[in-house]
């Protein structure tokens, strides 16, 4: 039991994982044991960019080197150390950007669908923010439908993935000073693809060899994603699905039904799961799983696509990252319908054990062995019924090898930027003003974003959870997104009584007043960029400094797995934020370029990154980060509180 409780800290994981044993279903947790990491390619000496390699550069003795014995640690080539690390660093930082900006992409061509009328049973939900987007961006409103203002609107995002010059149209919400430092430093990205191209081409065997040069490239790259991609996808799915608002719903395992078609929705994109969670109310699609002996449907959500039906449908999601293989396992699941990113080929090996079916529906994206069912999005609705009649049809063949766990934990999600500057400040007076006056008179002693992926090298959702637990105690509220979310609330962190079962005194005090969790859910990891915006309203409300990297702030990833995480972290540490990831870090083995990123890049962006395993000791670097801040505002010392009679107040004027 000892073994097992190492692997999670969820009990619904460690039931399934006792029960994919018995039944001879290989998980993640398995194959992590028995494929263990390269300890090279960890550290981030191992170059294979041409077919002179793959080359393993040992890392230094810890004694000074001679000249010879560095000349020998080098690849054929001649790269160094610092260069073939610098260079992995850069892929990954470009992968995540690429994979954030082709979600973008797709979501803007899809906006510029809906607007023309193109995408059948999709509309503009958001108003508001609409408009508001037609003001950021120049577009004319006048007397023009919203579907005209949306046309343009689309077409300009569009571009933004192919532009050659210029900036990227988001950067002007940044902070004006943070905008001065990217044009200074020269990291302020053209377009989208373009960066992704040029990091591609920089990391060729022979282009850029200069490590500092290649880790600039590292920081444009990334924030071509969380001030380009990224942000673009999540406004865009705003306006079309509407902007989330806090509402209830069930997290885990528990959340499946023994007497009920269960489909789980797994992936990324949310059109897809958007017209599923419709399709699956519909009175045709109920009557036909009921004349297959269900009582129902059930939809459920799992990692990031989980996110985006739990915030504007109140869809369950069954669970995170390293969940989805064991929500097969329950032997209670009829179809697992993924598309795009974090969806594990072992779905289809698992599966073979149940009836499960496995169907991907994005033509970017298909798994040897299972369904192919392409969604299409002009003809939506037809497409998630075609998916969700294979699954009710295969609701008979269930058999009697089911086991759901219990668990299950109520939590409350949606709190978009909007959401929360209308929960401090009201309708009519939306403000971030009530949080920055927090901040300033002690009660809430930062802001921290703790997002990210699990990673079965570790204990699952454990890492996650010390953290946020220590953070919330020293009165530092918590924004979190993705798998991390899911983390914290299957531990009840996301509802308002946790904050005076976990939260300090102060956080306690703020959360109560305003209703609020102590740990706010604010979406999928795509919607990072809501946090970036947060930060930035912080900062245009005065009190706090001029720049996000003033604030009292900071960001961890203390369970990370995927080159996304770089790509938000690094861009985190570009606007101006303190970051530390835990697990490992992907440049160890180059003292030189992991000084100049946890120390230099402080200098220079304002923002610094920082490598820390245990989550514990973490969450106090962070605190320490937040009070050295509050100290540079100098708003590290109570003030005492004095009642002002009608003299003094004449004084004032």
């Amino acid at each position: 039991m000892a073994e097992k409780e190492a692997k999670s800290i969820d009990q619904a994981t460690l039931e399934m994982l006792e029960k994919a044993a018995q039944d001879g279903a290989r998980v993640v947790f398995e194959r992590a044991e028995t494929t263990r990491p390269c300890p090279i390619g960890a550290d981030g000496m191992c170059c294979s960019l041409c077919a002179m390699g793959p080359c393993r550069v040992q890392p230094p003795k810890g004694k000074e080197e001679t000249l010879e014995e560095r000349r020998k640690r080098v690849g054929v080539c001649g790269a160094t150390p610092e260069t073939i690390s610098a260079r992995n660093f850069v892929r990954k930082a470009a992968a995540g950007t690429a994979s954030h900006g082709d979600h973008g992409r797709v979501m803007a061509k899809f906006f510029l669908a809906v607007a023309k009328g193109e995408a059948p049973g999709y509309e503009i939900k958001d108003e508001q923010k609409l408009l508001q987007l037609a003001l950021d961006l120049g577009v004319t409103i006048g007397d023009r439908s919203n579907e005209e203002v949306a046309i343009d609107i689309a077409n300009l995002l569009v571009k933004e993935f192919g532009k050659q010059e210029g900036e990227l149209l988001f950067l002007k919400r940044a902070p004006l000073k943070r905008q001065e430092l990217w044009r200074k430093q020269g990291v302020a990205p053209r377009g989208i693809d373009i960066e992704v191209a040029e990091s591609m081409h920089r990391t060729h065997m022979g282009t850029d060899q200069d490590y500092q040069d290649l880790l600039k490239n590292a920081v444009k790259v990334s924030l071509a994603d969380g001030w380009g991609g990224s942000m673009i996808a999540t406004e865009v799915q705003d306006i079309i699905f509407g902007t989330p608002a806090p509402l209830l719903s069930q997290i885990n395992l528990g959340v499946l039904k023994d007497d009920e078609v269960n489909i789980i929705i797994h992936g990324h994109e949310p059109q897809l799961a958007e017209m599923m969670a419709v399709a699956a109310q519909s009175p045709d699609m109920i009557a036909y799983a009921k004349s297959k002996g269900a009582k129902g449907i059930n939809l459920a959500g799992m990692c990031c696509t989980a996110n985006e039906m739990l915030m504007r449908h109140g869809v369950p999601i069954a669970g995170n990252f390293l969940q989805q293989e064991l929500a097969i396992v329950t032997g209670a699941l009829e179809a697992m319908v993924v598309d795009v990113q974090c969806i594990m080929q072992g779905l289809v090996d698992t599966a073979r054990c149940y009836h499960t079916k496995v169907i991907t529906t994005d033509p970017r994206a298909k798994i040897q062995g299972a369904t192919h069912m392409e969604f299409h999005e002009h003809e939506a609705l037809e497409s998630a019924k075609a998916i969700i009649k294979m699954a009710v049809d295969n609701f008979v063949n269930r058999g009697k090898n089911v086991r759901i766990p219990k668990q299950k934990t109520d939590m409350i999600a949606g709190f978009s930027h909007e959401t929360i500057n209308y929960l401090l400040g009201g309708l009519f007076r939306a403000s971030y003003r009530p949080l920055n006056d927090n901040i300033i008179n002690g009660r809430i002693r930062g802001v921290a974003a703790v997002v990210g992926c699990n990673n079965p090298r570790v204990t699952h959702d454990s890492g996650n959870l010390a953290m946020v637990k220590e953070l919330i105690k020293n009165d530092v509220l918590v924004l979190q997104t993705g798998c991390m979310a899911m983390a914290s609330a299957k531990a009840g962190l996301m509802l308002p009584e946790a904050a005076v079962q976990f939260a300090g005194d102060g956080l306690a005090s703020v959360c109560e007043a305003v209703g609020i969790p102590p740990v706010l859910h604010m979406g999928a990891c795509i919607d990072n960029s809501r946090i970036l915006m947060s930060a930035t309203a912080m900062v245009k409300d005065g009190g706090l400094g001029d720049d996000i990297s003033d604030l009292p702030v900071a960001a961890a990833a203390p369970e990370w797995m995927s080159e996304k995480a770089i790509t938000i972290g690094q861009y985190a540490v570009a606007s101006g934020i303190f970051t530390v990831f835990g697990v490992n870090w992907p440049t160890i083995g180059s003292k030189e370029v992991t000084d100049f990123m946890f120390k230099d890049f402080e200098e220079i962006y304002g923002g610094m990154w920082a490598f820390e395993p245990d989550p514990v000791k973490a969450a106090h670097l962070m605190i320490a980060h937040i009070d050295k801040k509050r100290k540079a505002l100098g708003i590290d010392k109570a003030r005492e509180r004095v009642l002002y009679d009608m003299a003094m107040r004449r004084e004032l004027v």
